[in-house]
């Protein structure tokens, strides 16, 4: 029997676009793809439509599942789905994978038709900005005049709020999960420190790797382990792992001892075989470049003075990564705008991962939240 709140199976969509994207670097894609699914059906006017944005690791598969495999399930599966927070009996939802990304957008592994060869390193930079612009392209293709919703979590939230500045009369609701008006000076490092590890891979060929046929693996395996660090907090990695030991006893060297450099170097193994290079990089100075305020000589209050839309922030105690006082940043700025805010801080142990988990009184306020729309 069916699991009633399971969307089930899915299958992903693609759409073309030929009308040239001039990107806030100046560079300009010429045509390009969007890989996207969607979950629930749009009512008469589509003025149900929910749009989620994925955060740097994310894609377009936010619900249900590709296979009868359990793993299959898409990374927001308990927050999207039937009865669910965002509830698909009520919502028309749309997940669509980014620009520059590697689950079927374009992006740095597609083929460049001007040479016949991946882009590669000469796909160009792009940004929060510039993601906003092409899901609005997107939106036009599946004739949504108006979201309902646009919601993420993370860098998805920073998409969110750019549709709020960028699209106003486009979004009647944005709800920002985890997310920062930029990043701070630590979170620019941490990035940093990632794109060095790929850079100086030797496999990295100067992003052309795909013409070597290999994969900077070493690279991309130290990237996600140092972010894997950032995005859990002291405490959930002390739960879960303690000092624990593999095998029960030293061995003074310097394989794998403790049960969290085990996870970790999993997690890296992992992501290296299904994640590009390129597009890690791409995703990295897109956070980096986010920055709302900084075309307003660093006032947030007039970045958001264009934005006519509700709001839902939310934050988590224990995210050091981007912190409850970012969110109350977000939030000071909508209020000074006199734009209607609904603002909680959840009390979780589990870091900026926190937006992945099921966490009760989290769901519950996106529950309540997205019951309220349109009422």
């Amino acid at each position: 029997m069916q699991d009633p709140h399971s969307i089930g199976l899915v299958v992903p969509q693609s759409a073309r676009f030929e009308a040239p994207l001039v990107l806030r670097s100046g560079a300009v894609l010429e045509n390009y793809d969007l890989v996207y699914e969607t979950y629930g059906e749009p009512n008469e006017d589509k003025s149900n439509a929910v749009l989620i944005c994925h955060a740097l690791s994310g894609n377009h598969h936010v619900a249900g599942h590709h296979s009868e495999n359990p793993k299959s399930a898409g990374w927001w599966n308990n927050m999207v789905g039937p009865g669910k927070p965002i509830n698909t009996n009520r919502f028309f939802v749309i997940g669509v994978n980014n620009l520059g990304g590697c689950h079927g957008s374009t992006g740095p592994a597609s083929i460049n038709s001007k040479t016949g060869a991946p882009f590669g390193a000469n796909f160009p930079v792009v940004t929060v900005d510039d993601w906003v612009e092409s899901q609005a392209r997107l939106a036009d293709h599946l004739g949504i005049e108006q979201f309902a919703a646009v919601v993420g979590g993370s860098l998805g939230g920073m998409q969110a709020l750019q549709w709020a500045i960028s699209h106003p009369l486009r979004v009647r609701h944005v709800v920002a999960i985890a997310s920062a008006p930029n990043l701070t000076v630590q979170n620019i490092a941490f990035n940093d420190v990632a794109r060095q590890a790929i850079l100086t891979d030797p496999d990295f060929h100067g992003g052309n790797f795909y013409a070597h046929d290999v994969v900077p693996k070493r690279g991309l395996r130290l990237a996600r382990m140092l972010g894997h660090i950032t995005y859990l907090s002291d405490d959930s990695m002390a739960k879960k792992f303690g000092r624990g030991l593999k095998k029960g006893s030293y061995n003074f060297g310097y394989d794998v001892e403790f049960e969290i450099e085990s996870y970790l170097r999993y997690q890296g193994d992992k992501f290296a075989s299904q994640f590009d290079a390129n597009t890690y990089l791409l995703m990295t100075k897109a956070l980096d470049y986010f920055d709302p305020a900084h075309a307003h000589d660093g006032d947030l209050a007039r970045a958001f003075g264009s934005a006519k839309s509700d709001f839902l922030v939310v934050s988590f105690t224990s995210d050091w990564r981007f912190s409850p006082a970012r969110s109350r940043e977000i939030v000071k700025a909508l209020l000074d705008n006199e734009l209607n805010v609904s603002h909680t801080e959840i009390t979780s142990s589990y870091g900026h991962d926190s937006f992945l988990m099921v966490d009760e009184h989290y769901h519950a306020v996106v529950r309540a939240y997205m019951e309220n729309i349109g009422k």
